[in-house]
């Protein structure tokens, strides 16, 4: 495994763990899926230029826009949970009550 590989795969496991284990703001949350969702693009970004096809030269612009709508979703969902609960602690969530 390069270097590179090494650095893009433990960026991806470092946001996946703080998703998992530090799960006490949603946005805490949605920061760690936006690393995973980076070194992703880097990725396969890095992945198309090595490849040097222009097939694939589209591939993270298209990973790149749905990120965006990801993250522009999550923001919207914390306003209305802090509007709605008071503040984003992810303890207060339940999904019954909705």
């Amino acid at each position: 495994m390069t270097p590179i590989h090494f650095t893009f795969s433990a960026a991806f496991l470092l946001g996946l763990a703080g998703l998992a284990f530090h799960r006490t703001h949603l946005l805490s949350a949605l920061l760690c899926l936006e690393a995973m969702m980076l070194s992703l693009f880097l990725a396969l970004s890095l992945w198309s230029l090595g490849l040097a096809s222009v097939s694939f030269s589209a591939s993270p612009l298209l990973l790149l826009a749905f990120s965006a709508c990801e993250a522009s979703a999550g923001l919207a969902l914390l306003v209305a949970t802090a509007r709605t609960h008071g503040s984003d602690h992810l303890q207060n969530l339940n999904l019954l009550q909705c």
